[in-house]
């Protein structure tokens, strides 16, 4: 495990599946503060634990019995050591009784109580730190506190607070649900009422102990889930979510992740919602980028995309083919599977002469034999005409997806039609998703679907594409690479302070092997002539100084071609209060913009765009965790829009990619290195050329 700090000063690496055994999978559950009244935290507990298999320990010294059960009057009182205790008490008594738990041999505890850090006070936070310290002294990993527990629907476990658990459906599936906000995130789990299966919820709160990268962690070796959906806030360790996002991805498990708190006002309630910092949404898709998660960008996706993501597993070959075939009874309902195909860049070939073939002896003139295929309304009266075009479809080698689009919900038809697709998944190694068109929500066939774990299944032809799309990049994705890291000069930032200008900042930047643009110091006219005809005419005239936009304040004049021109220039720089920079004027080339930001959660973090002017303009930009190798630099240049002015565009020459991706490459190395002592970076433009890439300036910003 890699070593790594949380807010606590606490070194250590993600929990793994067996460390939190006894809090996930417990056999005996302690309920401290259990109570027989009604509506109480404590009987909603008990009753919540209706079918599990274990041994049930109501902790009170009020009672004798709570229910069915005998009362202790202590943990130290019980017959055995607890694997899960619930601390089911004010906040006032939450210390005494993780002492207790902790001399108990407790394998786990939950906490409900809130009052913590959430509320943004010193005394919650510090009070939050003390419960983190017994528990982990104790090695009793610590869920909470403010938080709503956890279910192991295999087991039974119902350690929550919610009412009704018990009387859910009992469906099991290959999905986990790990949030940060409690009753959000059993909303999600609560899908199961429709029929969906699913086999863990964890609510982590604030997150003292156990949190999100630790739940994922362990997820990732539970044989028996096979997508992780995550309702995400905040962590406090950006290095650990990395952690077990690798071992998820290499567990072959998708960790499809929603974050909260994307705009300022949501971030803001975020922070005192969880007491966790929200940081930058940027900033976060960049780390779950790097983690390997899948992001949606609402709520309502969340449960769709771990059911497909856990249905469809792997593709079918190792060059999977990545068109998706439709087959549906409305034309109206194809023709908007192929506007969303198109959407979401999914291609959707015709059908090869043999399947058309095949198709056309069971789709009647009047229908459509192609993609997508339209059988009619003939299937009513032909029922097996249906699965004869889904076959025809997935035998043919384009297809890599089948995609049914259900339009008329129908009692007549609707059970043996989810019976055969049921079939057909479980026939071949072809995922198959369902779209549920009709506006009878609850409609016949509805939750066989949603129970059934080998069939995607859809309420939104857009987020069934956008799964399908995510689900192909997330397998086509190269492992990620480890970028190195240099740590070339440990002292080359020893003794600066606030913000490195153009020529501090390039200097720093070439100990990195970042190429600049030739120039000369000046501090008056005379000395800009003799500057200008020692480097050769036309020139760049550049104030010198703290000046971070030059053009839009004046700094800046391009193309001087003589000394009369350049002395003018000097004249009209009023902002020139520390001397000028003489630079060759250099012509071609593409603009770039890189640049580093720390986020507070996350650390440095590059971005790579079209730079210059068009930077905010064009806003068209990659984001990265720095550092970042060579190959993944490469990709986030092919992602911009403005790719192909870089290989060449209408008779202009091509950069020299090799020597860009290097240049970006050193920026991101240095940013990592010194991750600590940089607030910001700003190399813009980077100038790519035929003949390598240069630094026209440059921006340092050391924190403070």
């Amino acid at each position: 495990m890699l070593a790594t700090t949380d807010t606590a000063g606490w070194q250590r690496g993600v929990y793994t599946r067996a460390e939190l055994d006894r809090l996930i999978a417990p056999r005996s559950i302690a309920i401290v503060g259990a109570s027989p009244r009604a509506g109480s935290f404590g009987l909603r507990t008990l009753e919540n634990l209706a079918h599990f298999r274990g041994a049930i320990w109501p902790v009170n010294a009020k009672y004798q019995k709570v229910g069915e059960h005998t009362c202790h009057a202590s943990l130290g009182a019980l017959p055995g050591k607890p694997d899960l205790v619930a601390l089911v008490v004010p906040r006032e008594s939450v210390e005494a009784a993780l002492k207790e738990a902790a001399a108990a041999g407790a394998g786990g505890v939950v906490v409900y109580a809130s009052g913590y850090g959430e509320m943004g006070r010193d005394e919650g936070a510090a009070a939050q730190r003390r419960l983190a310290g017994i528990a982990r002294a104790a090695r009793m990993p610590l869920l909470g506190p403010n938080c709503m527990g956890l279910v192991n629907h295999e087991l039974g476990v119902g350690v929550s607070f919610i009412p009704e658990y018990a009387k859910m459906p009992r469906t099991l599936g290959p999905i986990a649900f790990v949030s940060q906000s409690g009753a959000l995130g059993y909303c999600l789990a609560q899908a199961c009422e429709r029929g969906l299966g699913f086999r863990y919820f964890f609510s982590a709160g604030n997150s003292s102990d156990v949190d999100v990268a630790d739940l994922i962690s362990a997820m990732a070796e539970d044989d028996g889930v096979r997508a992780i959906a995550c309702l995400f806030e905040g962590v406090p360790s950006a290095q650990r979510l990395l952690e077990a996002g690798h071992k998820a991805r290499r567990a072959g498990k998708p960790v499809i992740v929603y974050k909260l708190g994307n705009s300022e006002d949501g971030a803001a309630a975020a922070s005192s919602h969880t007491g966790s910092l929200a940081g930058s949404a940027p900033a976060f898709r960049a780390l779950f980028d790097r983690a390997g998660f899948v992001t949606v960008d609402n709520y309502e996706a969340l449960v769709e995309y771990a059911k497909f993501f856990a249905a469809a597993g792997k593709p079918a070959s190792t060059t999977p083919a990545r068109g998706v075939a439709v087959v549906s009874g409305s034309g109206g309902a194809g023709v908007i599977a192929a506007d969303m195909a198109a959407r979401h860049g999914v291609p959707m070939p015709q059908p090869t002469a043999a399947t058309t073939a095949a198709l056309r002896t069971v789709v009647p003139e009047f229908g459509a034999a192609r993609n997508p295929c339209d059988p009619t309304g003939q299937v009513l009266s032909v029922p097996e005409s249906y699965n004869k075009c889904c076959q025809a479809l997935l035998d043919d080698p384009q297809y890599g997806v089948l995609l049914c689009v259900m339009s008329v919900s129908s009692r007549e038809t609707g059970a043996k039609r989810s019976s055969d697709i049921a079939d057909l998944a479980r026939s071949q190694s072809k995922p198959i998703a369902v779209v549920w068109v009709s506006e009878w929500l609850q409609g016949p066939a509805s939750e066989a679907y949603e129970a059934d774990d080998r069939v995607g299944f859809f309420r939104s032809l857009d987020r069934c594409y956008a799964a399908i799309a995510a689900w192909q990049r997330w397998h086509e994705a190269p492992p990620v690479s480890e970028a190195r890291l240099s740590k070339k000069n440990v002292s080359l930032l020893t003794g600066k302070t606030g913000t490195l200008t153009e020529r501090a900042a390039k200097a720093v930047l070439a100990e990195y092997g970042l190429r600049g643009v030739p120039e000369r110091g000046a501090k008056n006219a005379d000395e800009t002539v003799k500057a200008a005809s020692e480097l050769g005419y036309p020139v760049v005239l550049k104030a010198d100084g703290d000046i971070a936009h030059k053009t839009e304040a004046g700094a800046v004049k391009l193309d001087l071609r003589d000394a009369d021109a350049l002395r003018a220039a000097c004249a009209s720089m009023t902002v020139a209060k520390n001397g000028f920079l003489v630079q060759p004027m250099l012509k071609g080339g593409v603009e770039l913009v890189v640049g580093i930001k720390r986020d507070a959660q996350v650390g440095p973090v590059l971005l790579v765009g079209l730079g210059g002017v068009l930077v905010e303009i064009m806003r068209d930009t990659a984001l990265a965790l720095a550092p970042v190798g060579l190959a993944e630099s490469r990709r986030m240049l092919e992602s911009l829009k403005g790719f192909k002015l870089l290989q060449g565009y209408r008779g202009t020459p091509a950069a020299d990619l090799d020597a860009v991706c290097e240049a970006i490459v050193r920026i991101s190395e240095f940013a990592a290195d010194f991750a600590d002592e940089i607030e910001a970076i700003d190399v813009n433009p980077l100038l790519a050329r035929p003949d390598g890439a240069i630094a026209l300036d440059a921006l340092i910003v050391l924190r403070a």
